[in-house]
C-alpha cells in the first residue's frame, strides 16, 4: 500500500489530492457554491427540438440548458439486439416540446456548453451500479478471469430479489465483496431507485431528484482500493460524517479514515500547495533537466518535450530516448493532475531509432493504464507527433482555479507600449478628420505616457503640427498597458 489520500475542508470548497510515493497524481476540487452534476437525476423539461442535429435541449433548473442526443435516449432492448446495431428513432418522434422527461447528468457543463444528459439512470454504490431500466447483468472488464466472474454473476444473482426488474454492472471492487455485501448495496440502490420515482410523481419539472454523493464522501466509494494505506481529513466535522459513512457502506476501508489534527496545516505538510501552483504553469521541468511546455486551448492540448539542460547520457541519442522515457511518466501524471481531456497532442523529441520509439510509446501507454479515465492512445503520426485522447468529463484544474487574465484576454501577450504608442497616433489621425475639438486629451498607462515624453516625443510633435491642434498627455494608473483613451476638449 503506498497511496494516500489527503483530504482537506473549509466551508467554501473540500480538495482531495492522491499522493503516491510523495508525488501528486490527482487533484479534486468541489466548491460549495458549484458543486459536479454528473450523477444527479432531474426531472428536466423540453425546451426545443432539433431534428436537424438530432438533439434537444432539456431546461433542468441550472444557467444554460443541458443538451440530450437521441443516443443518449433509452429505449427498451429487443432479444438479440444491441444498442449499436438499433436503428435511432428519429429523436422528433420521441421528445416534444414542453414534454416532463426524467434525465441524468453524465457530463458536467465545459466553457460554453450545457451539460449532457442521458434519459438511461444508473445509480452507483459502493460495488455495483444499478441500472432500474436495464435487466441484464454486467461484469467490469478489469475482471478479467472467467471463473472470478462467473462466481460474482452468480453471488450476485442469489442476493436479488424475485420481483428485480432492473440490472447491475459489478464493479472492479466487487472482487473480493461477500454475498453480504453485494446484498447491501443492492437494498441501498433499490431503496434509492424509488425514492427517485416517488419524488417524480409529485415535484415540477426543472426540479432535481437525486444527487450524488460530495466529494468526500465518493472518496470513499471510488477511489479507494487496495493500494491505499491511509485517509487522512482535516476537518473533523467531515471525519465523522465519512466514519459514520465508511461503517455504513464501506466497512472495509473504516479502520483508513484518520483525522489529521497537526499543527501544520495538512496540506503544507504535504507540500501539495507547491504542487498546485506548478500544476498552474505552462512549464514542467524534469529531473533529469528536461522540460515539457503544456499549452491548453479550447481545442486541443499540446505538450511539448524539450531536452533543456540535459546533457548527461553517453550519446546524443540516448540523452533524447531517456528525456522522452522520463517526460512521459510525466506526461502522464500532468494529464491526471491537471484534468486535461479531449484531443491531445504530444511532441516528444524526435527519434530516429525506430526501436527507440515504441519503447517510449510502451512507456507512455503503461503510465497511462493507471488513469481511471479511459485514454485512447493512437501512436506516432507521419510528423512524428503522438495522437491521443482522454475522456472529458468535467472542468480542468486550470479551468477550476483561473480564468483569462482581463489584459491579455488570454492571448498570453500585450501590445509593446510603442506598438500602443502608434495605435494612438493613427486613431489621433482618424478623428481630426471628423471632429474639430479646441485640443486632443491622451489618457493611458504610465508606460506609454512615459515614451510620448521621450523617444516618441518627436511623432508626437510632428502629428499636432500636421493637424494642426494640441495634444495633451494623462496618466491613468487603473489602465493596462495596451488601453487608453482620446478625449476631445
Amino acid at each position: 500500500m503506498n497511496e494516500e489520500i489527503l483530504i482537506n475542508v473549509t466551508p467554501q470548497e473540500t480538495r482531495v489530492a492522491l499522493v503516491q510515493q510523495g508525488a501528486v497524481q490527482e487533484l479534486h476540487v468541489e466548491r460549495t457554491l458549484s458543486r459536479g452534476r454528473v450523477g444527479n437525476v432531474y426531472l428536466g423539461k423540453v425546451v426545443r427540438v432539433l431534428p436537424g442535429m438530432q438533439s434537444a435541449f432539456i431546461d433542468i433548473g441550472l444557467e444554460r440548458a443541458a443538451f440530450l442526443h437521441v443516443a443518449d435516449i433509452w429505449h427498451p432492448r429487443i432479444a438479440g439486439e444491441t444498442h449499436s446495431n438499433t436503428p435511432h428513432t428519429p429523436i422528433e418522434k420521441i421528445v416534444f416540446e414542453g414534454q416532463a422527461l426524467m434525465v441524468q447528468v453524465v457530463k458536467d457543463p465545459i466553457g460554453t456548453k450545457g451539460a449532457r444528459l442521458s434519459t438511461q439512470v444508473s445509480i452507483a454504490g459502493r460495488t455495483l451500479v444499478y441500472l432500474p431500466q436495464e435487466p441484464h447483468i454486467g461484469i467490469s472488464q478489469k475482471i478479467a478471469s472467467e471463473a472470478e466472474r462467473e462466481a460474482i454473476r452468480a453471488r450476485l444473482t442469489a442476493v436479488l430479489p424475485v420481483d428485480e426488474k432492473g440490472g447491475y454492472i459489478v464493479r472492479t471492487i466487487a472482487e473480493d465483496a461477500s454475498s453480504e455485501e453485494l446484498a447491501a448495496d443492492v437494498a441501498y440502490l433499490r431503496k434509492t431507485w424509488t425514492t427517485i420515482v416517488a419524488q417524480a410523481q409529485r415535484v415540477a419539472p426543472t426540479s432535481l431528484l437525486h444527487q450524488d454523493l460530495n466529494l468526500a464522501q465518493r472518496v470513499l466509494r471510488d477511489f479507494v482500493n487496495d493500494d491505499t494505506s491511509r485517509i487522512q481529513v482535516d476537518s473533523r466535522e467531515t471525519y465523522q460524517m465519512l466514519a459514520d459513512f465508511a461503517i455504513e457502506f464501506t466497512p472495509a476501508v473504516a479502520s483508513r479514515v484518520h483525522h489529521y489534527a497537526g499543527e501544520r496545516p495538512l496540506y503544507d505538510l504535504y507540500n501539495i500547495e507547491a504542487e498546485i501552483q506548478r500544476a498552474l504553469s505552462r512549464r514542467v521541468d524534469l529531473k533529469s533537466g528536461g522540460y515539457l511546455m503544456i499549452d491548453q486551448t479550447e481545442a486541443m492540448t499540446t505538450i511539448d518535450v524539450n531536452t533543456g539542460g540535459y546533457v548527461g547520457a553517453r550519446n546524443f541519442d540516448d540523452t533524447i530516448f531517456k528525456t522522452n522515457l522520463e517526460a512521459a511518466h510525466t506526461i502522464a501524471r500532468q494529464l491526471r493532475l491537471r484534468n486535461l481531456g479531449g484531443i491531445i497532442i504530444i511532441d516528444f523529441i524526435d527519434m530516429e531509432n525506430v526501436e527507440h520509439r515504441d519503447q517510449v510509446l510502451s512507456e507512455l501507454k503503461k503510465a497511462l493504464s493507471r488513469d481511471r479515465t479511459r485514454v485512447t492512445v493512437n501512436g506516432f503520426s507521419q510528423l512524428g507527433l503522438v495522437e491521443m485522447t482522454r475522456k472529458r468529463t468535467r472542468e480542468s484544474l486550470a479551468h477550476v482555479l483561473c480564468e483569462p487574465c482581463p489584459t491579455c484576454d488570454g492571448k498570453g501577450q500585450v501590445k509593446t507600449p510603442r506598438t500602443v504608442c502608434y495605435d494612438v497616433l493613427r486613431e489621433i489621425m482618424r478623428e481630426s478628420r471628423q471632429f474639430n475639438p479646441r485640443e486632443f486629451r491622451v489618457v493611458a498607462s504610465q508606460q506609454v505616457i512615459d515614451l510620448f515624453l521621450e523617444e516618441e516625443s518627436q511623432h508626437l510633435a510632428m502629428l499636432m503640427d500636421f493637424i494642426g491642434k494640441p495634444v495633451s498627455l494623462q496618466v491613468e494608473s487603473n489602465l493596462s498597458q495596451e488601453q487608453y483613451d482620446i478625449v476631445l476638449m
